[in-house]
């Protein structure tokens, strides 16, 4: 997760957006809705090949397992703009202003774009959707007309919110961080912040509230008290649960954990880390996780590897379905194109019989270099048809259930006898040492890594 970019630029030039302001304005004219077309050509990048929303998959629709989501910050307020260049994404409704009629502008172009896509959910941070305002009363009421709209636009359209949250990292405020800031009354600030974002959650009827603590660590430990800093943030995140609880918003709370940038070391580095945090400060009830794979990539683990850890620990609550480029140290936030990482996820979520309230949200950004509208779609699209062919083969794996007996059968020792006895902690050193020494010398089995390889390959 990252915010918008800035969006300076030596294009000086504005567009005429009026027209945009008509209550029948049509943002992306020319594109229809999203269908479904198998047959279609290799070159014809606007249809869907493989997501057919109402096809059943192990007892329910793929609608219902994927839960596709869109990001308004990379969607709609991407520009294009890194480090070393500026904006490439001109939009032609954008002015480029924090105007509140700007902000309603991007508003009612994103559910067009969400309803010809065909995606029923999306997700935003507070200070994305709605302009910063001088002061924190100013920023509330934008948020609050900003919100207005957009709730008039969910019932228009059937869109729902699958989860809010709020922008604690790009104001120079939050520089040392927000919940684990040195100075109590930013950390006061961001409290207040969060606050309101909870209460808009709720009016929009979110799924779940996320949190993304990307100042929340250190760049050098020389001038830091770590536990201060992680109990402050705990405190922190036990106030937001019992607001949470007060104002009563059900939907989960999240954390999505990320190892560093543009921290150089983030507190909730990986899954495991922020499980152990979690548990440590008791709130390991209020809390699960909502997990980026470019973030656990980043963290120097496999694609799947934090999906698969969180949701063994009863712990994984949404996924930021995207990728990066392993070769490059930073978040490149790509939209997922790689069918066997989409498998190795979706066969996740298949054995914890799905992801709801949480979903796939699609924290991606078109590269700088595709600045046509239709590329927004044609990303998405190929996303959704990568997740749609990774759960139709995850179902597969399972269903025929080759590869799960034969990983059932590599711990069977655990079935009966001393292995149950251990896996159900009735047993001790002393009864195991004896045990050996009776047994003698165990025999070793090959994990057999190249025969598992090989049978995934098979379902590709």
């Amino acid at each position: 997760m990252s915010s918008f970019a800035p969006t300076s630029s030596s294009d000086s030039s504005k567009p005429d957006v009026a027209k945009y302001d008509a209550p029948d304005a049509e943002f992306f004219a020319g594109i229809p809705n999203i269908s479904l077309k198998k047959d279609a050509a290799v070159d014809n990048s606007l249809v869907y090949k493989h997501y057919d929303a109402k096809k059943v998959v192990m007892g329910k629709t793929m609608e219902e397992w994927l839960r596709f989501s869109v990001c308004f910050w990379h969607t709609f307020r991407g520009t294009g703009a890194d480090p070393f260049g500026f904006p490439t994404l001109f939009r032609p409704w954008d002015d480029g202003s924090d105007s509140l009629a700007n902000a309603k502008r991007r508003l009612r172009a994103a559910f067009e774009f969400f309803t010809k896509l065909g995606v029923k959910y999306y997700t935003f941070h507070d200070r994305d959707v709605a302009p910063e305002g001088a002061t924190l009363a100013e920023s509330n009421k934008n948020l609050d007309e900003i919100t207005d709209l957009a709730l008039e636009l969910q019932k228009k359209t059937g869109v729902k919110l699958l989860w809010a949250t709020c922008n604690l990292f790009a104001n120079s405020r939050y520089m040392n961080g927000a919940g684990s800031n040195p100075n109590a009354d930013i950390l006061a600030y961001a409290a207040a912040q969060v606050k309101k974002g909870l209460e808009v959650a709720k009016k929009l009827g979110a799924e779940n509230f996320v949190f993304w603590g990307g100042r929340e660590g250190y760049h050098t430990i020389l001038n830091t008290n770590v536990l201060t800093e992680l109990t402050n943030m705990a405190s922190f995140f036990k106030m937001a649960a019992a607001y949470k609880k007060k104002i009563g918003f059900t939907g989960p709370l999240l954390i999505e954990p990320k190892p560093k940038e543009p921290s150089k070391h983030q507190y909730d580095y990986d899954a495991m880390t922020v499980i152990g945090f979690l548990k440590h400060f008791g709130l390991e009830n209020d809390y699960k996780l909502n997990i980026e794979p470019n973030h656990t990539t980043l963290a120097g683990h496999s694609y799947e590897h934090d999906i698969v850890m969180s949701s063994a620990f009863g712990m994984l609550g949404s996924i930021d379905s995207n990728t990066g480029s392993p070769d490059l140290g930073w978040d490149t936030d790509q939209f997922p194109m790689d069918v066997k990482n989409a498998t190795m996820v979706m066969k996740t979520v298949l054995e914890q019989n799905g992801i709801q309230p949480g979903g796939l949200n699609f924290d991606c950004k078109v590269r700088r270099e595709s600045t046509d509208l239709k590329d927004m779609f044609i990303s998405h699209i190929g996303a959704m048809d990568t997740f749609a062919r990774g759960l139709e083969i995850a179902a597969k794996i399972l269903t025929d259930g080759v590869i799960p007996r034969q990983v059932k059968e590599r711990y069977s020792s655990y079935d009966t006898g001393v292995g149950k006895k251990i896996n159900k902690v009735q047993t001790s050193l002393e009864e195991l040492e004896e045990y050996i020494m009776k047994k003698g010398e165990p025999e070793v089995a090959s994990g057999r890594q190249e025969h598992y390889e090989s049978m995934l390959n098979s379902y590709m």
